[in-house]
């Protein structure tokens, strides 16, 4: 009886000391802060993004067509020009002398031509009188009224004056061709003159001016002396994949398609314009297209030779979207923290589609009306507490 009682006791003991506190279970972990986003189906572009090239609309490279002295630059490096606007001037008293001379030949060669000219109608009028004296005479000859002699020296003299005038035409248009040579030779000297003037064939922007003042520069040298590029409009030159080309055919075949441009790694668009070229071959060596978009770049906001990405909107579509952060990489591949109802979270793999800057397509994973984690997964498993803070 006294052992039973002893062993009650000795039983008894370990639970008092539970009960007196020593061994209580231990708290659960306080949910973990995190900022969610919805999952949304919703009107959405269909893109294709590539790297592009700015380039000029048009680059001109002016060169001087005379050989010269430049006497004045008659803009500054990065001017904006128009068209006509005088960018150089070349000395211009040699290509002057040059035209007077031609002048004072063509003058000379018209005075000849005069000369000439009335020296014809002079003979002419002499042959005009031998002629009908010849006619006189020959009647008088056939009716034995004169001398064999007489009428022989006549024709002999009617013969002559034939001759001299063919020779007054000739003289004529000699004159005629030398006017006509020398005119030639007026032209080109004026022609060469005007060239020392150089004048804007384009608006567009200068850029760097390769000649200053007192500067000599030959005529048609192979480097320029500045080059103008139009920047309004300008072009955006980038290449796609081939698979792209026959659905870029058929929405353009539809309407003008627009493109804009973005500075890498940003969303924002700064400028946009229109499809307009579409090379005629794919690159065999690349599988790409070549295509353009112009832009009217008021604002200057493209230049030439800036790499940006151009983004090609083909059509809409309806699409399941969330925020683009809320993708993480796994070894599995991507995946989100989904929220569910009692505030836990469950990682669940997607497959993501085209990236819409702050937004991302997903083509299967989730479901419109469910909220995934944006921010706070380095502290998430599946099963986690969370505290969804308000954005």
């Amino acid at each position: 009886m006294k052992r039973a009682f002893l062993l009650a006791l000795l039983l008894a003991l370990p639970a008092c000391s539970d009960r007196a506190g020593g061994n209580t279970p231990p708290k659960a972990p306080p949910p973990v802060p995190i900022a969610a986003g919805p999952v949304v189906q919703k009107i959405v572009p269909v893109q294709v993004i590539a790297v592009g090239n700015v380039q000029a609309y048009t680059s001109v490279s002016i060169k001087s067509r005379v050989a010269g002295q430049v006497v004045k630059v008659h803009f500054k490096e990065g001017d904006d020009v128009r068209r006509g606007d005088v960018l150089f001037t070349i000395d211009p008293l040699p290509f002057e002398a040059a035209v007077r001379q031609a002048e004072a030949t063509v003058a000379k060669d018209m005075a000849n031509l005069k000369q000439a000219q009335a020296t014809l109608e002079r003979d002419q009028a002499q042959l005009n009188n031998a002629r009908v004296q010849e006619a006189r005479y020959r009647e008088l000859l056939g009716r034995e009224l004169i001398a064999r002699e007489q009428y022989d020296q006549l024709k002999t003299n009617f013969a002559a004056m034939e001759a001299t005038v063919d020779a007054d035409r000739a003289a004529v248009e000699n004159a005629r061709a030398s006017i006509s040579a020398d005119q030639a030779a007026l032209d080109s000297a004026r022609l060469n003159l005007s060239f020392t003037t150089i004048a804007a064939p384009i608006d567009g922007r200068a850029g760097s001016v390769l000649v200053q003042t007192g500067n000599v520069v030959k005529g048609n040298d192979d480097n320029p002396i500045v080059v103008l590029n139009q920047i309004h409009p300008i072009y955006l030159s980038f290449s796609v994949p081939e698979q792209f080309l026959g659905d870029i055919k058929k929405y353009r075949a539809l309407g003008l398609l627009k493109v804009q441009a973005r500075l890498p790694n940003r969303v924002e668009p700064i400028a946009t314009g229109d499809l307009t070229f579409i090379n005629n071959t794919v690159d065999p060596g690349t599988g790409t297209i070549q295509l353009k978009a112009t832009f009217t770049n008021a604002d200057n906001v493209l230049w030439p030779g800036q790499f940006l990405d151009a983004v090609l909107t083909l059509t809409s579509q309806e699409a399941i979207v969330v925020p683009s952060q809320a993708i993480q990489p796994g070894q599995k591949g991507p995946y989100v923290f989904v929220v569910k109802d009692d505030q836990t979270v469950d990682s669940r793999q997607v497959q993501p589609g085209t990236r819409l800057g702050a937004e991302t397509i997903i083509v299967s994973g989730l479901q419109p009306g469910e909220r995934v984690v944006i921010d706070g997964q380095l502290r998430l498993r599946p099963g986690t507490k969370v505290d969804v803070k308000t954005q």
